[in-house]
């Protein structure tokens, strides 16, 4: 999880200010020191660590705060506000042109996820905005790069412009042309990329620009190369002139530096962060959400549209309803896994959650394998076992492990596993916790329950 071992050092030293109570200059000096300390380990840029540091200093030290009720609790208040500065202070959209089609030109090096990324911003612009996009193949050098955008194009349904090995500042003029003969408002141009940054690199990127007069150039860099991303989007803006910045695989990056020190260096905003492989898995960088899932205190806007586009709102509806009368079952069962799995990996959602709820979840992960055996097992019951399961005697059991090749025992620890979940969901729905998922602590005990079934089925 992104960001993991700053945010657990940053809540270990409010936590210990926390418990002080009154709090002197010398306590808050030393509380900041290991914030400082936390960042640099978090491979935050020095320059950049000791200008928040000093802000953060100098306001925090003040009378107003020492001598408040809660000292530690402005101080908190301080660092997750100079956070939020520090990203870029409000989300930045993209530059929308007044007449279309809009020309995103996106660049970078090879091996930052471009030609994906590309993809899974076009496929966020037409599910959030209704846009209609167009993929232009312009990296005519690396092998099989106009494959791999047509393959994503595929997947997404989304067409690819391409000319072949061409001219790129061609290619991308007879986009834009197509663009507007055949209503796309949306040009998105794959640019070339190079395992280091050089001229030829930079002049044929200035030479596409010149030709098109991209409304928004966009730099895709890995987040995983820490101050090397950052340097990277430097330089991409001292030679070229971004607008902002993709930050993709920031899943995979549990230090989170290059996030936080990208603004402040270049003075170009993060727009969009990657997180996850799959193409739906792009989203609007919040600078003040990212500052509260640092400081433990979750991102709970994030994690509601997260359902809000995975999770369908009638059969949560009627999940709610079944819960409330103690009726759920082994289709309800299936329907919620199903959905649970739809929305990624649990550890992301985790860093969503707020407090301990957050920490519980962390490094649950479910194993689709695993889950495609639960799968078999209950579609393998008929529709009257699946709504009653106390019909299943032994023999109907061995019926069903035959019918989708597991063994009886499995069948047997399904079932043990749904009471589980009943017994929990009932609970919950009596502490009126949210329906839907019968609340995330229902969802850790899914997914426990599946960690569980793997586990047991590779020792047999």
């Amino acid at each position: 999880m992104a960001f993991e071992g700053l945010s657990e050092k940053l809540n270990a030293t409010f936590k210990r200010m926390r418990g002080k109570g009154r709090l002197t200059e010398a306590d808050v000096k030393e509380g900041l020191r290991e914030v400082r300390l936390a960042l640099l380990e978090a491979d935050v840029s020095f320059k950049v660590v000791k200008e928040f540091i000093a802000k953060v200093t100098e306001r925090a030290t003040g009378a107003d705060v020492l001598e408040s009720l809660t000292p530690a609790q402005q101080i908190i208040k301080i660092v997750n506000e100079e956070l939020v500065a520090l990203m870029g202070g409000s989300d930045a959209k993209l530059n929308l042109a007044p007449h279309p089609p809009t020309v995103v030109m996106m660049v970078g090096l090879q091996g930052a996820g471009k030609t994906t990324n590309v993809a899974k911003l076009a496929a966020y612009m037409r599910r959030q905005h209704g846009k209609r996009p167009l993929l232009v193949a312009c990296d005519v050098y690396r092998p099989a790069a106009i494959t791999q955008l047509q393959v994503v194009g595929k997947q997404l349904d989304i067409p690819v412009f391409e000319m072949g090995q061409g001219d790129p500042v061609v290619i991308a003029k007879e986009a834009v042309r197509y663009a507007k003969d055949h209503g796309h408002d949306l040009v998105f141009l794959d640019t070339a990329g190079r395992l280091h940054i050089d001229e030829a690199l930079m002049d044929e990127l200035r030479n596409v620009k010149s030709a098109v007069h991209p409304n928004e150039i966009l730099l895709v860099v890995d987040a995983m190369t820490g101050q090397d991303a950052v340097n990277a989007a430097s330089a991409f803006n001292d030679a070229l002139g971004i607008d902002g910045v993709v930050l993709t695989k920031l899943d995979g990056d549990a230090r989170g530096g290059a996030a936080l020190s990208i603004k402040a260096t270049t003075g170009k905003p993060i727009k969009f962060i990657g997180t996850g492989e799959k193409l739906d898995m792009l989203e609007v960088f919040h600078p003040d959400r990212m500052a509260s899932r640092i400081l433990g205190m979750g991102d709970v806007l994030s994690f509601i549209e997260r359902a809000e586009q995975t999770l369908d709102e009638e059969k949560a509806r009627k999940l709610e309803e079944k819960l409330r009368k103690n009726r759920m079952d082994l289709d309800d069962y299936l329907d919620q896994l199903r959905q649970l799995l739809s929305m990624g990996d649990l550890n992301q959602l985790a860093g969503m959650m707020p407090g301990q709820l957050g920490r519980q979840m962390q490094n649950t992960q479910i194993d689709e394998k695993q889950f495609r055996r639960m799968e078999a097992i209950i579609t393998s019951m008929t529709p009257k076992e699946r709504r009653n399961p106390q019909l299943l005697n032994a023999s109907r059991k061995k019926r069903i492990a035959a019918g989708c090749g597991q063994e009886v025992s499995d069948v047997n620890r399904l079932l043990k596993q749904f009471e589980m979940i009943q017994t929990l969901t009932n609970q919950m729905s009596k502490g009126k916790l949210p329906g839907g998922l019968g609340g995330m602590m229902g969802a850790k005990k899914m997914a426990g329950a599946m960690q569980g079934f793997g586990r047991k089925k590779r020792l047999r």
